[in-house]
This record gives structure tokens, sequence and C-alpha cells, in this order.
């Protein structure tokens, strides 16, 4: 009788860690929640600040935005990586981790995630342009 006892705790324990298991979720995260946990991780600067940098020189702009946008207009001198394809081609792009990299995008938001995913690659010197080209071409600066 002793063994059943035991033998039924053990199943009933086993089935409560798969239930369990199968009860804890992941929050589930909104687009705004991933930009703004990326947000935390990486810095943003104004426009005008990414427009110093610039001038100053010595810093590789990284224009995530599509083809498409891209070709469309884009910072003098940015090097075009689509965001969706960041993963597999920025190390050909950029193999330096220490590169001092400003990211944009149309708005911010891509750029934000493109600069997380950046730092979380181990590259060092990583900047997102708040509100991305849109805040550039209001601006009127340069564009190409």
């Amino acid at each position: 009788m002793r063994k059943y006892r035991v033998l039924i705790f053990a199943i009933l324990l086993g089935l409560s860690f798969i239930v369990s298991g199968y009860t804890t979720t992941t929050k589930v995260m909104t687009t705004k929640d991933l930009v703004a946990e990326a947000n935390e991780h990486i810095t943003n600067v104004p426009v005008s600040v990414a427009k110093e940098l610039l001038n100053e020189g010595g810093h590789i702009f990284l224009d995530v935005r599509t083809a498409r946008e891209y070709k469309m207009g884009h910072i003098p001198g940015a090097i075009h990586v689509d965001r969706g394809l960041l993963e597999f081609t920025i190390n050909n792009q950029v193999p330096d981790k220490n590169a001092r990299i400003v990211a944009y995008c149309k708005v911010g938001g891509r750029g934000s995630l493109a600069a997380y995913t950046l730092v979380r690659m181990g590259y060092k010197n990583i900047t997102n342009i708040e509100d991305g080209w849109v805040a550039w071409e209001k601006a009127g600066y340069p564009v190409e």
C-alpha cells in the first residue's frame, strides 16, 4: 500500500510540474513595449546632436530603413542595412565592434531596435537618432 502512495505522489508531483510549465508564459510584448525596452539599453540623441556627429566625422551612419526608403534619400555617406537583415550582414559591413555607429530609421523605432541588436551583438559605441529621418529632413539638414 505504501508503494502505491509513493507512486501516486510521484505521478501527481510530475503532473504538477508539467501543468505549471504550460501555464507559465512569457509576457506578450507589443511593438511599443519592444521599442521601450530597447531604449532602456541604448543612447538616443536628438537630430541636432546627430548633425554635430556627422560634421565631426569618424562616425558610421547606419540607415536601417528599407532599400526603397534609402534610395528616396538618406544622410550623406550613410550605409544601408535593412533592419530585417541586420543580424546577418552587419559583421561584413562593419566588422569593427568599436566603430562609432549612428543608427536611424524613419521615425526612431526601427533604429532603436537595430541599435539594441547591435549592443547585444557586442558593438560598443551605438547611438540612435530619436525621431529619425523625418526629423533630419524637417531640420533641413543635407541629404543624398
